[in-house]
């Protein structure tokens, strides 16, 4: 029931400046040609800890930079803020 109420509040929340910020990003910049330069340099899946996708490791440098935010710090933010989550292509529902 608490994830129903909570989906609901997302559909029905006002959109924030930094809603709208994010957007702009997201349009502004592009992905795909920023990740095909950065793909060759990328740490390929291995023995270790498979490596995240690097889209979403230069969403969190933006992120990070844009919002002026230390590591632990946008750690903290990515759990607190919806709108940095969506931005990211993060989703805390998957298990």
């Amino acid at each position: 029931m608490a994830a129903d109420q909570g989906a609901g509040f997302e559909t029905c929340r006002k959109r924030t400046r930094r809603d709208e910020l994010l957007d702009t990003i997201n349009t502004i910049v592009p992905w795909t040609e920023l990740c095909a330069v950065i793909e060759p340099y990328y740490p390929k899946h291995g023995n270790g800890r498979p490596p995240m996708g690097w889209e979403r490791m230069l969403r969190i440098h933006f992120v990070q930079h844009g919002f002026n935010l230390a590591n632990f710090a946008c750690k903290e933010a990515l759990y607190d803020s919806t709108s940095l989550r969506r931005f990211v292509g993060i989703d805390l529902e998957m298990h």
